[in-house]
């Protein structure tokens, strides 16, 4: 699908461009403590003008005939450079708040097509499940959205726990 840097986007995140719009696809998902799963997904980048994206996602846990059983993880939050971003490189910071009770900040780097992130800091609410860390790559290939999420909860280690590909609609 063809894809245009809009005119309004601020200069300051140009190198972001790519990122921008709708997406759709599916994803896979495990960790010791559940058992393994697959999900649909919609995400959304959006800008208005001001220096940071607007991001949106929502999943849907499937069946193995990728049919949605039921709703699935939901978080939004901004992406903005961490400071200058010359020739589409440069620090990179993400926020996140989720309906689960807690909120990332992440620290990282935009190298062209490609994000890598890390937490500096997660804070929760008493109810929410015990999370301490979390790691993010997001990547375009072939004109996809490929991403990895690792994270450290529940008294395990960073290791793997999401993975999928979206294709822009």
């Amino acid at each position: 699908m063809p894809f245009e840097i809009p005119e309004d986007l601020h200069p300051d995140i140009l190198g972001l461009a790519w990122l921008l719009g709708q997406w759709h696809g599916n994803g896979r998902g495990e960790y010791p403590t559940i058992e393994p799963f697959s999900f649909e997904q919609d995400i959304a980048f959006a800008h208005d003008g001001r220096p940071f994206l607007h991001y949106f996602s929502q999943t849907w846990i499937t069946d193995g005939a990728g049919q949605r059983i039921r709703p699935g993880a939901l978080e939004t939050g901004f992406l903005r450079p961490g400071g200058p971003i010359d020739k589409a490189k440069g620090p990179i910071e993400l926020l996140l708040a989720h309906p689960t009770g807690f909120v990332e900040i992440y620290f990282g780097e935009l190298d062209g097509p490609r994000l890598t992130l890390q937490t500096d800091a997660v804070v929760r609410t008493p109810t929410a499940k015990e999370y301490t860390a979390g790691q993010r790559m997001y990547g375009l290939v072939d004109g996809d959205l490929m991403y990895a999420y690792d994270m450290a909860a529940q008294g395990q280690p960073m290791q793997s726990h999401l993975w999928g590909q979206l294709k822009r609609v």
